[in-house]
């Protein structure tokens, strides 16, 4: 396992394309290999390994990921959803969520019916990646909890990867820690002191739109396909 953190706060991102160079530069040893895989997460995600993608000369590929959001307060993570079926609840909210049963399983059905519309959204037709055997390279545009990342983690290991790299542009170090127990790799550009969140650290943080994700996912294929002249295997 390898963990790359940066902790000094100077930086901050253009925008997530901009997040995205600065990732490529700490994971330039895996450009040009034949058997990396880039993931993002959608929707922020996508924009950062876009990015990544391209530098390294790597197809790209969506993996749907849901947050748990507690309702009325979304921003409060109780945990997340992601492809395959997998439900990771937040571990320092055991005590409150053995509570709430109902409540986890009624927002849980509601996350699943959008994770599902996603995936057919963004993929138009096209079948996944073939992931078996490959290096993984998770991405998003920054940690909170890494609950989110941590689902989809786990959600990888079913599809039998080699090697499973996160990289994200921000995350407190903490949660950059729990996820390194869970990778072979994990790479934080940088990890502040004083987080408060993702979006402290862009420029911009729009929100990323359907319509980007369908528009960089076909851009990366088509660059993927011209490179390797091979489309991805899929599953």
């Amino acid at each position: 396992m390898r963990t790359t953190l940066d902790a000094p706060a100077r930086l901050r991102f253009q925008d997530r394309r901009h997040a995205g160079s600065a990732l490529a530069n700490e994971l330039r040893g895996y450009a040009g290999r034949d058997d990396v895989v880039v993931l993002g997460l959608p929707r922020g995600g996508v924009p950062v390994a876009f990015e990544l993608a391209l530098t390294l000369g790597a197809p790209l590929d969506v993996f749907v990921v849901r947050k748990l959001g507690f309702p009325g307060h979304e921003e409060f993570a109780m945990g997340a959803i992601a492809s395959g079926g997998v439900r990771i609840l937040n571990p320092s909210l055991t005590d409150e969520l053995a509570e709430h049963g109902a409540l986890i399983d009624s927002v849980t059905a509601r996350e699943l019916t959008e994770l599902t519309r996603r995936e057919q959204l963004y993929r138009e037709g096209r079948a996944p990646m073939s992931l078996k055997g490959r290096c993984v390279i998770l991405v998003d545009d920054g940690l909170a909890t890494g609950s989110t990342m941590l689902a989809a983690v786990t959600a990888l290991r079913k599809h039998r990867p080699a090697r499973i790299v996160v990289a994200v542009p921000v995350a407190p170090r903490e949660a950059c820690v729990r996820i390194a127990r869970e990778v072979d790799e994990i790479v934080c550009a940088i990890t502040p002191e004083s987080f408060s969140s993702v979006g402290r650290w862009y420029d911009d943080f729009e929100q990323t739109s359907d319509e980007e994700v369908k528009e960089l996912l076909a851009i990366a294929l088509l660059a993927w396909s011209r490179h390797s002249r091979v489309p991805p295997e899929p599953n």
